[in-house]
């Protein structure tokens, strides 16, 4: 598409924000420059690889987007800016891994987290309560405890596809997937589980993460009970019933296309094959609401 027509398809921004994103995109390797032979100094631009591999990112984003309880909201809108914003801010200052372990309250939240002001912190709170990220939860201790909505439980699904093309693309330029991440992941899909009612039993979903030649293990273990999840925790000492261990790569094609056959399954496989499963159903089923 030539440069013209890009600026009239998406409603003709002002020239410096244009050339700012084309920009960023262009040395991303998102977008590709070419110049067109038909005239002298005419450029055209088109997708290179990372950026036909970001429309699946992009495809998941606007799914989820649509399955907003409050109603669909479209991408591109400044809704979506705004929910997208408060995801990545959330996310990024591991807010949502906070949340995803349990309720917290304003203050519990900013003993855990130092490295945001309280004034900071506050302001994310509400800009991912009025996303519909956060919501009210009951508590017995001062202060009102924020709990994760069953729709930010759902972004489990964007949020690893954004991971997985960071990784594939951005090289040096990637930040590197911490424990943290993989422990929000988990936090936030395993909950919404559902196995078989004869399924009961501790796994320990692993995750290999590789550090200046050194190997530390991230995860969560699941205590499923009648087919129900009745416990997710980060504590992964112990002897479990069954496990599932990989790589990152590994764990985002579980993830993201249920594939198992890089994972590292065993004891009892049949617990947590079922769970692994049931993470990509947690990320991608129907929500309730629809």
């Amino acid at each position: 598409m030539s440069l013209i027509d890009l600026r009239r398809a998406i409603g003709s921004p002002p020239p410096t924000t244009m050339r700012g994103h084309l920009r960023t995109l262009t040395e991303l390797g998102i977008l590709e420059r070419r110049q067109e032979n038909a005239f002298p100094g005419a450029i055209a631009f088109e997708l290179g690889r990372p950026g036909r591999d970001l429309l699946a990112v992009v495809d998941l984003l606007g799914s989820w987007l649509a399955e907003a309880p409050m109603g669909s909201i479209e991408l591109g809108s400044a809704a979506a800016k705004n929910s997208v914003k408060a995801l990545v801010e959330g996310w990024s200052s591991t807010i949502i891994r906070a949340l995803a372990a349990k309720p917290l309250s304003l203050t519990e939240l900013s003993r855990l987290i130092s490295g945001l002001s309280y004034p900071s912190l506050e302001r994310r709170l509400g800009t991912m309560r009025l996303a519909g990220l956060i919501e009210r939860s009951t508590g017995n201790g001062r202060g009102t405890p924020y709990a994760v909505t069953d729709w930010l439980r759902r972004a489990s699904g964007p949020l690893a596809a954004s991971i997985r093309w960071e990784r594939r693309h951005l090289g040096d330029q990637a930040p590197p997937v911490s424990r943290l991440d993989f422990e929000a992941v988990f936090l936030l899909a395993v909950p919404k589980a559902r196995l078989t009612g004869e399924q009961n039993g501790l796994c320990r979903l692993g995750v290999d993460l590789q550090s200046g030649g050194e190997h530390r293990l991230a995860g969560v273990v699941v205590e499923v009970k009648e087919g129900r999840v009745a416990s997710c925790l980060t504590r992964l000492n112990g002897e479990t019933d069954a496990w599932a261990l990989g790589s990152p790569s590994a764990w985002l094609a579980a993830l993201l296309e249920q594939d198992l056959e890089r994972l590292e399954v065993g004891g009892d496989v049949q617990l947590a094959v079922a769970l692994v499963d049931q993470l990509y159903d947690s990320a991608f089923r129907a929500p309730a609401w629809t």
